[in-house]
């Protein structure tokens, strides 16, 4: 029995077998070409035959560019293109030649001619041509509405009769698509389906139906949409009706959205309420039939309408919690208009424990509820914020008065936020959400993380929110700062060594202990600014957290945070112990200086540098604090900077911290140097003196550890610290005494280096005894120079040049000896 193809495979054979020809036809004449071209270079040079050729790539076949079928259908969109134009010309220009029979017939028996072609074209196979005389038969029809509207209907409204019109031809170019004749054409459905996302919006505008009338257009029309692109097999009709139940329900979702949150009252919030539960049910249905078809052909498509699907269920979810709270917005305070949104939203979690619903329905809706109260507590940030630092202004105006309540002392200069009031209830909400539902084990050590932050979020905005007595909000703050260190301690592993904690306790039990620590420190911070407002509530509240946090040191899990923060509340106490004794600033940092030295015994006794690396900075801080304190009192100065280096070497002794030792000496010379120049000593003596015996000693000690280091850096910088500004003090001395005991010690520094062999002592302290003796014999050379005449030392210069010339072999003899010598002196 004989297989015939169908007419549009046999057309697809045609058409290849034509390409093949054709490319078979040129390869056949580009060998002609070159037969030829061989034959002629054979006859023009008969006596040396040429070689045969072998083909170059300049003869081989060329490629087409464009295949037979798509030159083809380029061609047949043009003429389209042509004839629509042609014909929307015809309507508009030279319609007013005809009259009404005329333009009837024309009108008719082009538009029917054009639409009855496709039919005999499909049947021999010439689908392009077909759906080209489609296209323009619909074109016409178009034109065709237009004419009408322009000759019969001039009166009528323009909107109503575009929204019949488009309605009509909807329905036409739909019964055109399904006719048995025509149904192999692919653009009549596409094109109806567009026309059909116009009548109920037109006639919505035309009838005045207002916001909510054109709203609900939208939406029936996305749903009508969203039928057509669930239910037809056609792929271009399902395109086509994807992109417009998203483009009509996204303009319906905000539309309906925005009705919701601009209601002024029950019933107009109502009416925007059953708008986007409409929008709710057309996405809940979309996502259902999306994630429950199983006809996707492969992973990839099945991937994505779960995708899809999963989307659109958000979107549901958001819809039905805009459209609630919305309803609820118009009864409730507007203070509790985000608390309203947020119980809705977590009414969605009921919707995740359904088990009969699809899985992408109930992911949707855990990801809408999720969305829902991560807004909700983005809304709290601003009263949480000014809980936590609005107290921060207390510091220029400390101890001016304790405020009348918690609310007034938060915010000294910063405005309280309004709707204030369901703060603390929205963030107590979602921290249960977070400490009840979340089970999965991944997200679980997350969510408690999460609870714990937001319960102690909703614990700190208490007071200022309830306008507790200032009293009762300082005991809220230190009850917190108490419940973290708390929960801090009974996460913790109970091993005391260190080393062994982060190995001892779980991913999850770290990261509540890190947290809840993180927590006490900042609640501690701010309740140390709240109490700057009393001079009682300060040095109490200091002295508590001082002890609170050196009591929490002794679990060594949390002594990396809790040390640093006792030391850093003791210094703070001592600076407000200072000023409530009246004390002056420099006289403070006496007090201060206790910290340091507190820290330095206490950072050997303490396990692993992950803790004494934090007080040993916290230290060192205040340290620099009491330095700063005391500036303006130089006496005081120099004995907080001998302290200082006290503590220093102290620490310094340690084998792991012996490089101290050069802060330690620094802090010495700085001490000495400010207590000189308190005492207005102006001697240059007394400031270098204590630098250069340190430092001879301990160049000494390195040349007795390393004989082979050179004097320069045992010696140099010990002798030109005292030498270097003695010799400037003593050229600009008028008086013997300092001339001579500057020569005196440089004389003494030249013998020995000459008589150790070594090279620093000896050029530095000859340099300067040559330098003091030219200071000496300058005011004899100038009255010398003054009786001399003046031709007498060009003279003596001339010969000195020409004795240097005479015996110029014998000096270059002695220079590199003494270059020699120096050579071999260390």
């Amino acid at each position: 029995m004989t297989h015939i193809p169908p007419p549009t495979e046999e057309l697809r054979l045609l058409d290849s077998e034509l390409w093949q020809l054709d490319a078979r036809r040129a390869q056949l004449l580009a060998r002609r070409a070159w037969l030829v071209a061989a034959l002629h270079q054979a006859q023009s040079a008969p006596a040396a035959p040429a070689a045969p050729m072998a083909p170059s790539a300049s003869f081989a076949p060329p490629r087409p560019e464009a295949s037979a079928p798509r030159v083809q259908n380029v061609l047949l969109l043009l003429g389209g293109v042509l004839l629509t134009i042609a014909a929307m010309v015809f309507t508009l220009v030279s319609w007013g030649d005809l009259g009404i029979a005329a333009r009837s017939a024309v009108l008719g028996a082009v538009t029917l001619a054009t639409l009855a072609a496709p039919v005999p074209l499909l049947k021999r196979g010439l689908r392009s041509t077909a759906e080209s005389l489609a296209g323009l038969g619909l074109a016409l029809t178009v034109l065709d509405a237009y004419a009408l509207h322009e000759v019969a209907l001039t009166n009528t409204d323009g909107t109503a009769y575009t929204a019949v019109a488009s309605a009509v031809l909807a329905g036409v170019w739909l019964g055109y698509g399904l006719l048995p004749g025509t149904t192999a054409l692919r653009l009549p459905l596409p094109a109806a389906l567009v026309s059909a996302q116009l009548p109920l919006l037109l006639g919505a505008l035309a009838a005045d139906a207002g916001a909510h009338g054109i709203t609900a257009a939208l939406l029936v029309t996305a749903a009508l949409d969203t039928v057509v692109a669930l239910r037809m097999p056609s792929v271009p009709v399902r395109v086509v009706a994807t992109v417009g139940a998203y483009g009509t329900g996204s303009w319906g979702a905000l539309a309906a959205g925005w009705l919701s949150w601009t209601a002024t009252g029950p019933s107009a919030a109502a009416r925007a309420a059953a708008l986007l539960l409409l929008g709710t049910t057309i996405a809940v249905g979309a996502a259902w039939a999306s994630g429950g078809r199983t006809t996707a052909p492969t992973t990839d498509d099945k991937d994505t309408g779960r995708g899809q699907a999963v989307g659109l269920a958000v979107a549901a979810g958001l819809f039905a919690v805009i459209a609630l709270g919305g309803m609820a917005r118009t009864v409730l305070p507007d203070a509790w208009t985000v608390a309203a949104h947020l119980a809705c939203g977590i009414a969605l979690l009921a919707v995740v424990r359904a088990g009969r619903l699809p899985d992408a329905l109930r992911r949707g809706a855990l990801w809408a509820s999720g969305a829902v109260q991560a807004l909700a507590v983005l809304w709290t940030l601003p009263v949480v914020s000014v809980a936590v630092l609005g107290a921060g202004a207390w510091a220029e105006r400390a101890w001016t008065g304790a405020p009348a309540d918690t609310r007034a002392a938060v915010t000294p200069e910063l405005p309280w936020p309004p709707d204030a009031p369901a703060v603390p209830v929205v963030l107590a909400a979602v921290a249960a959400v977070l400490a009840l539902a979340v089970r999965d084990t991944a997200w679980r050590p997350r969510a408690l993380v999460g609870a714990l932050c937001l319960s102690w979020a909703t614990v700190v905005t208490l007071p200022a929110v309830l306008e507790l007595p200032y009293t009762v909000g300082l005991l809220v703050y230190g009850v917190t700062t108490v419940g973290a260190l708390v929960v801090a301690t009974l996460v913790s592993p109970t091993t005391a060594p260190a080393s062994e904690s982060t190995t001892s306790e779980t991913p999850q039990a770290a990261h509540i202990r890190l947290t809840a620590t993180q927590l006490a420190l900042v609640t501690s911070l701010s309740l140390a600014l709240l109490s700057l407002a009393s001079q009682t509530a300060t040095l109490t509240v200091l002295s508590l957290l001082t002890a609170l946090f050196a009591a929490a040191a002794t679990r060594a899990p949390l002594a990396p945070f809790t040390a640093p923060a006792a030391l850093a509340h003791a210094t703070a106490l001592a600076c407000a112990t200072g000023a409530a004794a009246g004390w002056t600033a420099a006289s403070t940092a006496l007090l201060v200086l206790a910290v340091p030295a507190v820290a330095a015994l206490l950072a050997p006794r303490l396990d692993g540098p992950r803790t004494t690396v934090p007080v040993e900075a916290t230290g060192a801080a205040a340290g620099l604090l009491a330095i700063g304190l005391a500036v303006t009192d130089p006496p005081l100065l120099a004995l907080v900077l001998a302290l200082c280096g006290v503590i220093t070497a102290g620490t310094a002794v340690r084998p792991d911290r012996r490089p101290l030792g050069y802060a330690a000496t620094a802090l010495f010379v700085l001490a000495t140097w400010v207590r000189l120049a308190s005492w207005d000593i102006a001697t240059p003596e007394a400031y270098t003196l204590p630098v250069t015996v340190p430092a001879l000693l301990v160049g000494a000690l390195r040349r007795r550890r390393d004989p082979r280091a050179s004097s320069w850096i045992a010696y140099g910088p010990g002798l030109a610290a005292t030498l270097v500004p003695s010799l400037a003090a003593a050229w600009g001395d008028p008086g013997w005494t300092r001339p001579l005991l500057l020569g005196a010690a440089a004389l003494a520094v030249t013998l020995l280096g000459a008589r150790h062999h070594l090279q620093a002592p000896l050029l530095l302290g000859g340099s300067v005894l040559a330098l003091v003796a030219l200071h000496e014999l300058a005011p004899y050379i100038a009255q010398v120079a003054g009786t001399l005449p003046r031709w007498v030392p060009p003279a003596l210069a001339g010969l000195l040049l020409l004795a240097l010339g005479a015996t110029y072999e014998q000096r270059i003899r002695d220079v590199r000896r003494v270059r020699d010598v120096l050579t071999r002196m260390n």
